[in-house]
């Protein structure tokens, strides 16, 4: 049967406890910070060696749908009510709004060490230490907006932008591309700093502390925010009918990008799945 996820702001209270009772019984069981580490183990960039299947390529998308679904099922064996609910960030906006309220992600880490220090994960309560990462620090953290060289968080006009390219991405399939809707959307920009964040990338260092870097699964919120991603490659599909995953077949031995991407048939490590075969997923889930 195919189940919903629904806006974070449409959860009834009911369906806020259970959601972070499922997270916090996932965490007390160990099987959480697997996550966290499949994600650390994944995060490849443009100039590190090998294969790049999580970030700054194409299968940035198929590969966080399939992160993302593993979760989703893990939480749903717990609790069959669940999913995972997603955050739209061109909507609500402040600090002090969904998802930040106490009954559910908490909110922004306090002045200095930036530790959350309300809601259901912070370290105060016990039931969300942090023993996976890339940080010393045991202890959640959030810097909303940036209290130090603040930023915004990405509009609808940004969305649109990477809607509006009806190619999924172009050589040399990296995040130096300036066309690909991939690209645009995980928000690689040109230029340093804030003025290359864009999109999925923006949000990440909108939310700042854990949510920057390898580790940001230890942040709840990554999960209701690649939510929102991948409905918006949702979108695209629909938008863009005659276009699929590229590259369609694997850079040749000529190409410096040779085994370094995943092509649409090429199996998607650490599964046995590929791009093509997450490419619809209507009759797992929909969005409403």
């Amino acid at each position: 049967m195919v189940y919903v996820r629904k806006n974070v702001s449409k959860l009834t209270r009911t369906e806020r406890r259970r959601f972070v009772e499922a997270l916090l019984e996932l965490k007390r069981r160990g099987e959480y910070d697997e996550f966290v580490r499949v994600h650390i183990a994944h995060f490849t960039g443009d100039g590190d060696r090998g294969l790049r299947v999580a970030h700054t390529t194409p299968s940035f998308l198929p590969w966080h749908r399939k992160f993302t679904l593993d979760l989703e099922n893990a939480l749903r064996r717990i609790d069959s009510s669940v999913t995972v609910p997603y955050w739209d960030w061109t909507r609500d906006r402040k600090t002090t709004s969904l998802p930040w309220t106490d009954d559910l992600l908490g909110g922004n880490g306090r002045p200095g060490d930036r530790r959350v220090m309300t809601g259901p994960f912070a370290f105060g309560t016990g039931g969300w230490t942090i023993g996976t990462g890339v940080t010393e620090a045991n202890y959640l953290t959030r810097d909303l907006g940036r209290f130090r060289g603040p930023i915004d968080l990405p509009t609808k006009a940004d969305l649109n932008h990477a809607l509006a390219d009806p190619v999924y991405d172009v050589a040399p399939w990296t995040s130096t591309v300036s066309r690909g809707f991939r690209n645009k959307l995980e928000g690689w920009g040109r230029g340093s700093g804030r003025d290359s964040w864009r999109c999925h990338n923006r949000v990440h260092r909108w939310v700042g502390g854990t949510m920057v870097g390898s580790g940001s699964v230890n942040d709840p919120v990554f999960w209701l925010h690649h939510a929102f991603v991948d409905l918006q490659w949702s979108r695209w599909q629909k938008r863009h009918r005659n276009h699929r995953y590229l590259p369609a077949t694997p850079p040749g031995p000529d190409s410096d990008q040779y085994r370094r991407v995943i092509a649409r048939h090429e199996r998607l490590p650490p599964w046995d799945v590929t791009p093509d075969e997450l490419d619809d997923v209507s009759k797992i889930y929909r969005y409403a």
